[in-house]
């Protein structure tokens, strides 16, 4: 797994950070919590989310069926361990305890689900971290982190990286 760009930006910018707001995506959402509190979007196109789920389940690579219960399962863990793998790398980084709650899937068009931040944005500040990352071994895919710390928490993060305000 790589992180080739990390954006801080505008809640309100989120909607076209991706791609197009009409283009289908997967979400799978979890909230954050101990040291620090807020929540987490994983995001992936509809392509490179068949190519998973594919894969997992031993289906041909151009398998692309619309996603039954089996399917939405295996993204929704999919994403939860890739979720905590991100979760456990900044936990380690900030020497923070960061834990993840029980994950959602959405499957929609990315303005629906990229107005989930939008919605929090009274509650945990008017910015997020939008991080980039690319994985795979022989195909590489494009995912997409949006943490939404509250705003003591961003205080926290930062303190604990040696950058104080």
């Amino acid at each position: 797994m790589e992180v080739p760009n990390v954006k801080l930006m505008a809640v309100q910018d989120l909607n076209t950070a991706i791609g197009s707001e009409e283009e289908e995506i997967v979400g799978i959402y979890l909230g954050v919590q101990n040291d620090i509190e807020g929540s987490l979007m994983f995001l992936l196109k509809m392509d490179d989310a068949h190519i998973l789920v594919n894969h997992l389940l031993g289906r041909a690579a151009d398998y692309k069926e619309p996603f039954d219960e089996m399917d939405l399962s295996a993204m929704m863990e999919i994403g939860n361990i890739i979720a905590g793998s991100y979760l456990s790398a900044l936990s380690a980084m900030t020497n923070l305890n960061i834990s993840p709650t029980v994950p959602y899937i959405a499957i929609d068009m990315a303005g629906a689900i990229l107005s989930i931040p939008a919605i929090q944005f009274g509650q945990y500040g008017d910015n997020a971290l939008l991080i980039e990352t690319a994985f795979g071994g022989d195909t590489v895919l494009e995912g997409y982190f949006i943490l939404l710390p509250e705003l003591d928490s961003y205080d926290k993060i930062l303190t604990s990286l040696g950058i104080m305000l």
